[in-house]
């Protein structure tokens, strides 16, 4: 029994300990809740500051580049098009359009600008009237290589090629020129020269080719003459 009562009085005197840790332990429990809701408090603030910095940002910056971009990117390609008078503000109706005509003119020759494009005609011209071109004589009837009286002309172009003909030596020597322009040589740009001794051809109306010289097989040079400052 004494035993009973020993075991009685420990264990009353221990339940005010036990309450009193219990009690410790509830503050406790308490506060880490009160911390925990602290810091989710804080953690909403810097998102919604966060969150109000990107919206900034968005509104400051982002959004009015895109609209210039998206301004930049439609005003080249009206000007690609040639409708650069779409970017104008316009005129009201009943206005001045003398000042719209020269605005649109303005936009168009900015267009044309921007593309490298020809400046529009204003006015026409008439064609120049073309010169009449001269008309060539038919050559004589080139005679055998057996016949009489024959003497064989080599023609050396500027171009390097070398062109013989047969002609009778009472042929007039005015043929030589129309030989020349038959071929494509035009008397006013091109003359003739003898090759050995080199000096112009001297060649007079009426005259033959036995009275200017050629009485047996010759070279001529056909060269281009010195144009005049």
């Amino acid at each position: 029994m004494a035993l009973r009562g020993v075991v009685g009085v420990f264990f009353l005197s221990a339940v005010p300990l036990v309450c009193l840790e219990l009690r410790r332990g509830i503050p406790d429990i308490e506060e880490e809740e009160k911390n925990e809701k602290r810091q989710k408090l804080v953690r909403k603030k810097q998102q919604e500051a966060q969150g109000e910095k990107v919206s900034r940002y968005i509104e400051n910056v982002l959004k009015p580049h895109q609209e210039m971009k998206l301004k930049k990117l439609e005003e080249h390609f009206y000007q690609m098009t040639g409708e650069a008078w779409k970017l104008s503000s316009g005129h009201k109706l009943g206005g001045d359009e003398s000042t719209s005509q020269t605005c649109f003119e303005t936009s168009n020759r900015e267009a044309a600008k921007s593309q490298n494009l020809p400046k529009p005609f204003t006015e026409f011209s008439l064609p120049a009237e073309q010169p009449t071109r001269k008309k060539i004589p038919d050559l004589p009837e080139e005679p055998s290589g057996t016949a009489e009286e024959v003497v064989t002309v080599a023609l050396r172009c500027p171009s390097g090629s070398v062109l013989r003909r047969r002609f009778l030596k009472s042929c007039s020597s005015q043929v030589l020129f129309d030989w020349m322009m038959r071929i494509g040589y035009q008397t006013s740009l091109y003359s003739l020269s003898t090759s050995f001794p080199r000096r112009p051809l001297a060649v007079e109306g009426g005259q033959s080719l036995e009275d200017i010289g050629i009485t047996v097989d010759t070279v001529l040079i056909l060269e281009e003459k010195e144009q005049s400052n």
